[in-house]
């Protein structure tokens, strides 16, 4: 929602090039809340007004607009005011926005920026999407391990305007390779020793990612350890730059989005829902649907070819929406489980036989369940004649205890074998699992009846 509470006031100093008073405008606030009072102002009219703030608030503000104002701005405007904002912006978010601008303007504007900014682009934007060398950042405090305690306190203060955080100092030797850490902190609490070598308080035991590593493996690190930042290095242990938490949780909304998507059998989306056009959403969908669509037509053939079984005793037809829906939802559960426990870092391929027994031990505890509520349902609704067939009542309880069975086990293995074959777990969809379980229930279902009927 468009917040227009300055607006007026906002035109009126362009339209009076009130300068001091869009500086105060643009320093007053916080830039997140200057970023959304100047959401109704056109291109024009938010770049005039940036052009007031000094270059460091500047590039705060700018950061908080929407990424297509973001590239709204820097595509229309001029091109040489644009690499001066674009050389200031932190090296993974100038990633991140130059990614999507035309080869042509892109070349001309990092013909613009300085040398080592535009180095430090192409040698960031060479990495995979998904990568921890995506999301990282080259910005990050770096020493060499024979400085003393004064000698880094004294070089952090003459480049700390140039670090994404000083909270973690990465030690290093001569060749970059990561030799240790030592935190702000301990820098402080060591000022009583001042000639003390970094190296004699450096920790060495150091969570590390490489740089082609999976940035949900990476936020999974940084989570089950608690850190403001990781570093990212590559194959010799050389560091490249640091992953910092507010990338983190970038990267897990990101992976959160994509796992809700394809357990909702929807292939996930590259913009937000209402920027994605309608022939793209409705590929994304309809190609899923297709193939549970092939899922039901191979559960109505299973119906056809017992269709003689189902003619003699009517009344199992009944129950087939029980059965299936029975399955499928047992199925589901567990699928949703095994994926957010594999996604979290809760259960790994290691643990699969302790997985698989406690999916069996529930789906016994449910299905018996499930099957206690089958057989009251069967005397209700079970044609009886002269007397209650008790044989008859029993295939519905039967089913539904070795349908649940099916559906734990089935829910609890395909997302462990999607990952054994190195795919998204979050692939084996819940309506994938429960299309899959609606053929097992069938052949299960009718195959009871007849063992039990004849």
């Amino acid at each position: 929602m468009i917040n227009t509470l300055f607006l007026p006031e906002l035109r009126e100093m362009l339209a009076t090039n009130n300068e001091q008073e869009m500086r105060e405008f643009c320093s007053a606030l916080h830039p997140a809340r200057t970023a959304e009072f100047m959401e109704g102002l056109g291109n024009e009219e938010s770049w005039e007004v940036l052009e007031h703030a000094d270059v460091e608030t500047r590039v705060e503000i700018f950061s908080y607009f929407d990424a297509d104002k973001q590239h709204e701005l820097l595509t229309t405007q001029n091109i040489d005011q644009v690499a001066e904002l674009v050389a200031e912006i932190a090296p993974d978010d100038r990633v991140d926005i130059l990614q999507n601008f035309e080869p042509e303007l892109l070349a001309n504007l990092l013909e613009r920026l300085p040398t080592d900014e535009r180095r430090d682009f192409l040698r960031l934007s060479q990495y995979p999407e998904g990568t921890a060398g995506a999301v990282m950042t080259s910005e990050f405090a770096k020493l060499s391990e024979t400085l003393t305690i004064n000698e880094a306190l004294n070089e952090i203060g003459r480049q700390s305007e140039e670090y994404e955080t000083i909270y973690y100092l990465y030690i290093v030797d001569a060749e970059d390779h990561l030799r240790g850490l030592v935190s702000a902190r301990q820098l402080l609490a060591g000022m009583k020793q001042p000639n003390t070598q970094l190296h004699e308080i450096m920790e060495t035991d150091l969570v590390s990612a490489n740089v082609m590593e999976d940035q949900e493996d990476v936020a999974n690190k940084v989570a089950r350890m608690d850190l403001l930042a990781i570093p990212v290095v590559d194959d010799e242990h050389r560091m490249l730059g640091i992953v910092t938490h507010d990338d983190i949780i970038d990267v897990v909304r990101e992976e959160a989005t994509e796992d809700a998507h394809r357990i909702a059998a929807v292939d996930p989306l590259d913009d937000t829902y209402l920027k994605t056009s309608i022939i793209t959403l409705s590929w994304k969908r309809g190609m899923w649907l297709a193939i549970l669509f092939f899922f039901a037509l191979l559960t109505a053939m299973v119906m056809l070819e017992y269709e003689k079984t189902l003619e003699r005793w009517v009344w199992l037809v009944l129950f087939i929406p029980l059965v299936i829906s029975s399955g499928g939802n047992s199925g589901s559960q567990s699928a949703t489980l095994i994926i957010t426990a594999l996604s979290r870092g809760h259960i790994t391929l290691a643990d699969w036989i302790r997985v698989v027994l406690r999916e069996l031990s529930m789906g016994l505890l449910l299905g018996s369940g499930l099957a206690l509520m089958g057989f009251f349902a069967s005397l209700l609704l079970v044609p009886n004649g002269e007397g209650i067939n008790w044989l008859a009542m029993c295939v519905v309880p039967i089913t539904l205890l070795f349908v649940t069975i099916s559906g734990t086990l089935t829910g609890s293995i395909l997302p462990l074998a999607f990952e054994r074959l190195g795919w998204d777990p979050a692939m084996m969809s819940n309506p994938f699992v429960a299309g899959i379980i609606d053929i097992l229930g069938i052949l299960i279902y009718v195959n009871v009846a007849l063992f039990i009927l004849t």
